[in-house]
């Protein structure tokens, strides 16, 4: 049964100062303690309430509540399991925003009035600030199913309004601008890198492939064939396979668990998510690039670097970036090649660019929404999804559609050709 302890200061200046521990059989037969209480009755009432706890299947261990949320953080890190890029995300967004501030922090003294004013503070993307908000529920939401706290004060609460100390332009993000590229600055930012590199420019701009998914593109699943019947006759068209097992080239960094030591890591990985397994259509100009594409490519995987390399990420960018938003001119100079000055075409341009081009693209042309999922890789959502299906004849208006936007956007720029013929 709980009871209390007499305890006398002995500290120099404490003048005998006399407060009450409380003890209380813990869940193992072993005796718990909790110094501090200013009566004897109060100390007796909080080892019962500690008993009664206990009993009830309710009861949480104050040492654990008292844990710092950083060494939580990594014990619940280090007990996920999700794609390794979202693991890395959540390591930026721990190591970069909330660790340095919450680390220290012990679990019991969250609270929302704190955690929101820290988050008007931060200067980084909005998105960014409600992941960081979102990640810290998430992780405090783990404690509390691991017995470390009653409940989570954070759950639930939605981040709203931004302080105005902060301006906004310096939360923007630059996925979050609204801008769309046209048809005619992809087809040059295409042009710009050559018929190598630009061929996948130009693929992830009409198939909306996820840059994972393109740069793990194996040449076994491309151009592939689509039959099916449609007014009597049959409809055909040429598809890309995002392959169940391997159909994403995953590139991040782990953690190592001894030093804590990032570890870059890249290897072949399913899609992101089910509905991510998919057969794209691909407009007949398209196809055709493939098609003269494979005929001479040696390699397996069909966008590669010029040496046959798999892309990583920053090496895509720093080439893609200069296409898009221009560079300086490099005059000979020894080990470096000569490099002609580039003007903008599409300053900001991303691979997400080049996805989002393709989905507003969709949406112009009036694809239905059914199949527009499909093809952008999304779950279509509500009950609707189970009745729903894309039609041959869906199928061949999308594949009209960016066909046309293609043939407008070459008569604009007056081409006839993405990449000229060498003379």
């Amino acid at each position: 049964m709980a009871h209390a302890e007499k305890r006398v200061s002995t500290a120099r200046g404490s003048k005998g100062r006399v407060s009450w521990r409380a003890r209380y059989k813990k869940p193992d037969g072993t005796w718990g303690s909790e110094p501090g209480f200013p009566t004897k009755r109060t100390a007796e009432r909080w080892g019962d309430e500690q008993e009664a706890a206990i009993r009830a299947g309710r009861w949480v261990d104050p040492e654990l509540s008292r844990k710092h949320f950083g060494v939580w953080a990594r014990e619940w890190m280090g007990a996920q399991s999700p794609r390794g890029r979202t693991t890395m995300n959540r390591w930026e967004r721990l190591d970069t925003h909330i660790l340095p501030r919450w680390e220290y922090t012990p679990l019991q003294d969250f609270n929302w009035f704190a955690v929101e004013a820290w988050a008007r503070t931060l200067t980084c993307a909005e998105s960014t600030t409600k992941d960081c908000v979102g990640l810290m529920s998430r992780i405090l939401t783990g404690a509390v199913d691991a017995r470390h706290l009653q409940v989570n004060l954070l759950y639930g609460r939605r981040l709203t309004g931004l302080s105005p100390a902060v301006p906004a332009e310096a939360r923007r993000d630059d996925d979050e601008e609204g801008a769309v590229a046209t048809p005619e600055q992809v087809l040059q930012v295409a042009r710009r890198l050559g018929p190598v590199v630009g061929l996948a420019v130009v693929a992830d701009a009409f198939t909306g492939m996820r840059y994972e998914e393109l740069v793990g593109l194996h040449r076994e699943n491309t151009l592939r064939r689509r039959r099916q019947r449609l007014d009597g006759g049959w409809f055909e068209c040429a598809t890309i396979h995002v392959h169940a097992e391997v159909g994403a080239l995953a590139e991040y960094y782990k953690r190592d668990p001894d030093t804590g030591r990032r570890v870059t890591y890249r290897a072949f990985e399913p899609p992101k998510t089910p509905t991510s397994v998919r057969d794209i259509d691909v407009p007949p100009f398209l196809a055709g690039l493939l098609e003269a594409h494979l005929d001479t490519w040696p390699h397996q995987h069909v966008f590669t670097t010029p040496r046959g390399s798999l892309w990583w990420r920053s090496h895509w960018c720093n080439t893609l970036r200069p296409a898009a938003d221009g560079r300086e001119a490099r005059p000979n100079a020894r080990g470096t090649a000569v490099k002609e000055a580039w003007g903008p075409i599409c300053p900001g341009l991303t691979a997400r660019g080049l996805r989002r081009f393709h989905d507003s693209t969709q949406e112009q042309i009036g694809v239905a929404p059914v199949l527009g999922y499909e093809q952008m890789g999304h779950r279509y959502p509500g009950i609707k999804a189970h009745y729903r299906r894309p039609t041959p004849a869906m199928r061949q208006h999308r594949l009209d559609g960016l066909q046309s936007v293609f043939d407008r956007a070459m008569v604009n720029l007056g081409w006839k050709e993405i990449w000229e013929s060498p003379s």
